[in-house]
């Protein structure tokens, strides 16, 4: 379907972020000459407070404009990724944050210049008081900034650290070809990235078995080429780790959202506690399947097939709306909102960016994009991406620019909150054991998709980053060897570890970010640990779940959490998560 063949009630009014694309020309233009004006503050800031504020408040309406800027351009190009004016506007508004971080990157070091004493007279100006939390911050890590000959450098630099991931995007995207399979209506089908999972999904055990094989077989011919790109990644982590004064790229990595190490290494320890309830699950699917052995390719496939009901995009609208009633009228009320005034791209149209997100820039109200099928997991992505979206509103909403934006660290927990709220609201409302069954082990694929396998990848990327700092080459064999080992460790005895699972590392797209996924295991724990309060009628647990989504960055992300009660720096948070994922497996074990 081509787009301008969509209602408009169906599309998002990117006329709420700029009426006409001239209006964006405008706002890059004034970008342009603002950076000039941001440079004419360099060698002043600790003249006067007058300075510093000026300073500030350019950044801010700089940062403000860049935002809408860079949104607007990729959101239209989303529409139609083979649109070449959105491709050419994409380009410009991505060259000019770099510019700006450039001309930027004077502002830390030469702040840190300045005495302490004399900084904190100044933020008792009216204006830069609202700074304060900025600064303790930046004096928080300010062993970790350098001079400003040496910060233009890395800034310089950061475009060339992004070789090995531009590298692997690339091979990843464009380069490598899979085989072609016969798929499960006996049609030839070419295996790729998009129709790879659903081909995990095949009913037909032979089509789940080719499917897996032609991929790993595909990414083995470049075993050696893929472990130099991702090592080579893992060595420009180090690099500015070790340039900032860290003592490791996990420390370095976690930093920025001041996480300490300790809440990584017990997110992991937590989880092994919990691996006999995983290598249980496994047994499960073992018997539900009626296989002889389980094997990594049939880890996907659904042991109970969704209810054979259509749900328009209308009727999950409402679905969400009910489901999500426990955090009160006004949160529905903002639902609403949001679904009848242009917030939302509903439906798939020629060139559309696949998948869903949420997004949007400070100022105007978030978007969501979706490409609506009318099924169940299509109303757990609404109201996913809709938990996103309502976490910025209130966000935006209370907090001063500064302090608006979230962390990735807490980002997840809105969206899954919502989800599992969903669920309890169809489990109570399912009068079906099929549906029912379906949902149990639709949330025990979260668990083991996110909480588990997400855990994996963060023990990987630990195990790998320390041997590459201790010296130690990351070749294809060092790197299959250990991710062989944590699958058998996180699966068990009751399926066979095939040995092209080894790979899989050198098709992981978020290892190219160091120590990223991790926060999908932690944001989904303390999500679930919300909802049970809230489901549970905790005494005043939705109040302080809307300070918390209010919250933005004005606190640091442990402190955000613990307004709920949930403190990420014990083992206490994820160790409830994995409870719930274990009397959900004995529910489901029951019921089929």
């Amino acid at each position: 379907m081509k787009r301008e063949e969509i209602p408009q009630q169906y599309k998002w009014k990117m006329e709420d972020l700029y009426v006409t694309n001239e209006a964006w020309e405008t706002d890059f233009k004034k970008l342009q000459d603002g950076i000039e004006e941001l440079q004419k503050y360099e060698g002043t800031l600790g003249n006067s407070a007058e300075n510093l504020l000026k300073m500030h408040e350019t950044c801010d309406e700089l940062n403000q404009i860049a935002e809408k800027v860079y949104v607007y351009a990729n959101q239209r190009l989303h529409e139609n990724t083979g649109n070449s004016y959105y491709q050419g506007l994409a380009g410009k508004a991505q060259m000019l944050l770099v510019q700006m971080s450039e001309a930027s990157s004077y502002i830390e070091p030469e702040l840190l210049g300045i005495p302490e004493e004399t900084l904190k007279e100044m933020l008792k100006t009216e204006g830069l008081k609202k700074y304060e939390t900025y600064y303790g911050r930046l004096l928080r890590k300010k062993e970790h900034i350098l001079s400003k000959e040496m910060e233009e450098l890395l800034a310089g630099v950061e475009e060339v650290a992004e070789g090995p991931k531009d590298t692997f995007m690339m091979f990843n995207n464009a380069d490598i070809k899979f085989p072609v399979i016969t798929g499960e209506d006996g049609e030839t089908v070419e295996i790729t990235h998009g129709k790879y999972a659903k081909l995990l999904e095949s009913q037909n055990r032979e089509v789940r078995k080719a499917a897996f094989l032609g991929l790993y077989e595909s990414y083995g011919k470049f075993k050696n080429t893929l472990a130099a790109t991702y090592g080579a990644n893992v060595k420009q982590a180090g690099f500015f780790a070790k340039a900032r004064k860290y003592a490791s790229s996990l420390e370095a990595s976690l930093a920025g959202s001041h996480i300490p190490t300790e809440v990584y290494d017990r997110l992991i320890e937590s989880v092994h506690a919990h691996l006999p309830a995983l290598h249980k699950y496994m047994e499960v699917r073992k018997e539900k399947l009626g296989v002889e052995e389980l094997h990594m390719y049939d880890l996907y496939v659904p042991m109970v097939g969704e209810a054979d009901k259509k749900i328009s995009y209308e009727e999950s609208k409402e679905i969400v709306l009910n489901g999500l009633a426990p955090l009160g009228a006004d949160y529905q009320e903002l639902l609403r909102k949001g679904f009848n005034e242009g917030w939302i791209d509903v439906y798939e149209n020629e060139g559309k960016r696949s998948g869903a997100y949420s997004w949007g820039a400070y100022g105007t109200h978030p978007y969501v994009l979706l490409n609506y099928q009318e099924n169940l997991n299509n109303v757990f992505t609404l109201a996913h991406e809709m938990g996103h979206a309502l976490h910025s509103y209130y966000s935006d909403e209370t907090q001063d620019y500064i302090y608006a934006g979230y962390k990735i660290f807490v980002a997840e927990v809105a969206s899954t909150c919502n989800e599992a709220l969903l669920i309890r609201y169809l489990l109570d409302q399912s009068k079906d054991d099929k549906e029912t069954a379906y949902l149990l082990n639709y949330f025990l694929e979260q668990f083991r998709t996110t909480l588990f396998r997400q855990t994996m990848f963060a023990e990987f990327e630990k195990i790998a980053h320390a041997k590459s700092e201790a010296g130690e080459p990351l070749t294809a064999e060092v790197l299959c060897n250990i991710y062989y080992d944590l699958n058998k460790k996180y699966f068990g005895d009751e399926i066979v570890v095939d040995k092209e699972i080894a790979l899989e590392w050198s098709r992981i797209p978020h290892f190219y970010t160091p120590f990223y996924v991790y926060q999908y295991s932690t944001g989904f724990s303390a999500a679930i640990a919300i909802s049970s309060k809230i489901l549970n009628g905790e005494a005043g647990i939705v109040e302080k779940y809307k300070k918390f989504l209010s919250g933005g960055s004005s606190l640091d992300c442990i402190d955000l959490l613990k307004i709920c009660d949930v403190d990420m720096t014990t083992k206490e948070p994820v160790e409830e998560a994995l409870k719930v994922f274990e009397n959900t497996l004995e529910k489901f074990s029951k019921i089929i």
